[in-house]
Parts: C-alpha cells; sequence; structure tokens
C-alpha cells in the first residue's frame, strides 16, 4: 500500500528521522511506536505529504505521491481545531464539500456513532464524542488509508475501547491503518505489524505476537524495593526505578528461593511480558517518556 525508502528529516543539526525504510501491506492496522521525541510523528507527517523530507522516497501503490494523493488518504491528527459555532452535521458537510470524492455522510454517521450529536455545537463535545468526529472527518472522502495519530490521548478508559471498536470496523471493511500511539494494550489489541522507533531509527519490527515471542520467555516476577537492599538474583534482575524484576520461566522455584533468601512479598506481581516490558528492554526506557 505505502512504502518509504532512506527516509530522513534533519533540522539543522538534528536528525529527526534518519533513513527509515518499511513497507506497509494494505488491509493491516500498522503501529509505529516510540517515546516522545523517537521521530514517530516526523516520520508520520512526511508520510501523510504534510513534511518535506530531507531524504528519501514515499512511494503509494509503488507511485509518488502527487496531487490527489490526499483525495485517497484520510487522516486523523494529534491536534485539529475545528469551526466554532456550527453543528457536527454541519461540520461534516463542510468538509465533505472539501473532496473531489465523497462517501455517503449516513454511513460515516452510522460507522462513527454520531446520530445523537448530530445537532450539537463543535464547542459542546466531550472529549469521546470529538474523536469519535475528527474520525468521521477523516473518513468522508472514503479513504484507502487512513492516519491516525495518537486518536486516544486524553479519553477515559471507556471511551477508549468503544473508539477501538470504530477502528476495528474501518479494518473490516479492508481500509489499511497506520495508528501512532502511546497506549501498548491498544497497539496489542489493534495492530497487525508493528515498527518500534527510538533515536530516529525502526529498532524493531514484527507482529505484536512475534516480538514478544522473541524477546521474552516466561513470566516477570515484580517486587517493590529499596536501593540500599542487595538484590536477591543479580544475574537475573533487573532494577527499574523504586522496584526490581525477574524473569522466570518457574515461578514456583522464583518465589521458593525469595522465601529462602527471607524476601517479604508484599506488593508482588507476576505478569505476562507485554510491550512496554519489550521497549523496556530494547532501549531501557518507557514508551511513554
Amino acid at each position: 500500500m505505502i512504502r518509504v525508502e532512506g527516509l530522513t528529516k534533519n533540522y539543522g543539526s538534528l536528525t529527526a528521522v534518519d533513513h527509515v525504510s518499511f513497507a506497509i501491506e494494505e488491509g493491516i492496522c500498522f503501529g509505529l511506536l516510540g517515546p516522545n521525541g523517537a521521530g514517530k510523528t516526523t516520520t508520520i507527517e512526511m508520510m501523510e505529504g504534510i513534511l518535506a523530507p530531507t531524504e528519501g522516497t514515499i512511494l503509494f501503490r509503488d507511485q509518488a505521491i502527487g496531487a490527489n494523493f490526499h483525495e485517497r488518504v484520510g487522516i486523523q491528527f494529534q491536534h485539529t481545531a475545528l469551526q466554532e459555532f456550527i453543528t457536527v452535521e454541519e461540520t461534516l458537510k463542510l468538509f465533505s464539500a472539501l473532496y473531489i470524492r465523497h462517501r455517503d455522510l449516513e454511513e460515516v454517521i452510522e460507522i462513527c456513532s454520531l446520530r445523537d450529536i448530530l445537532k450539537q455545537d463543535n464547542r459542546k463535545l466531550s472529549g469521546g464524542q470529538r474523536q469519535r468526529l475528527l474520525l468521521a472527518l477523516a473518513l468522508v472522502n472514503d479513504p484507502e488509508l487512513v492516519f491516525l495519530d495518537e486518536p486516544t490521548t486524553g479519553l477515559d478508559p471507556q471511551a477508549r475501547r468503544n473508539f477501538w471498536s470504530l477502528i476495528e470496523k474501518i479494518r473490516a471493511e479492508g481500509k489499511t491503518i497506520i495508528l501512532t500511539t502511546h497506549y501498548m494494550d491498544e497497539a496489542q489489541e489493534l495492530c497487525d505489524d508493528i515498527a518500534i522507533m527510538d533515536h530516529g531509527h525502526i529498532i524493531a519490527r514484527n507482529s505484536p505476537e512475534n516480538l514478544l515471542s522473541a524477546h521474552f520467555e516466561g513470566v516477570l516476577v515484580r517486587l517493590p524495593w529499596e536501593e540500599s537492599q542487595p538484590l536477591p538474583f543479580p544475574e537475573n534482575v533487573r532494577r527499574i526505578n523504586n522496584h526490581i524484576e525477574i524473569h522466570s520461566q518457574d515461578v514456583d522455584k522464583t518465589l521458593h528461593e525469595l522465601i529462602h533468601a527471607g524476601v517479604h512479598l508484599e506488593g508482588l506481581s507476576i505478569h505476562a511480558p507485554d510491550l512496554e516490558d519489550l521497549f523496556l528492554k530494547l532501549t531501557g526506557s518507557s514508551l511513554r517518556s
């Protein structure tokens, strides 16, 4: 669907994106993850045609993106200013009129669950309602490719999960989605393919399941820990802030060893590694940092 080759963006002496290359298949949800400053938003904005790359090429269906590119893609930005003093319905009609190709607005209203707020002023929308409207605006031209740049940031957990169901509807139609997010549960739930960026480079790329299975075996045992305490098993333990993590392939044995060493188990938790753990392992920092 879309391919980037040697994509680079320099701001003076700073290289925000450094010769990044990858391709995205049609009909999948592709996640681009990384901490703030990793280069993911800059990469996305070059792919959207908003920023001009310093070097490299961007191909959409094997052709350089041209004048009609924005007729074929939809974009939900991190921040979008909506026209004030008009309703949701009027906003949909306004944005639809900006495109040559259109999707039936009734379909967009149903997909994005906007029926109950069509007559509501944009200024009075809740966070979840606003995000649903912004998604609808990205769909009014019936795009083949949809960019969603941190679409659920700031939403409460219920609104986030409701938004996930909307994204699933879009993917079920066969559209290709490019998603950036700081929520690892969101990426794991929605994405078929993930690329992790750090310092302008792609440092890992695969499905969430394959990435985790390639880097982890067993589970993580976590315990609160004070700096003054010696580590119980130095070879298997990683200290992170005020707790330690033990990679264990045999939980019973690990707990037995902790008890035998006189370690108090209050506050202990056990969980399967997730994408946040993966990024900590690869870079030593949090995806939210």
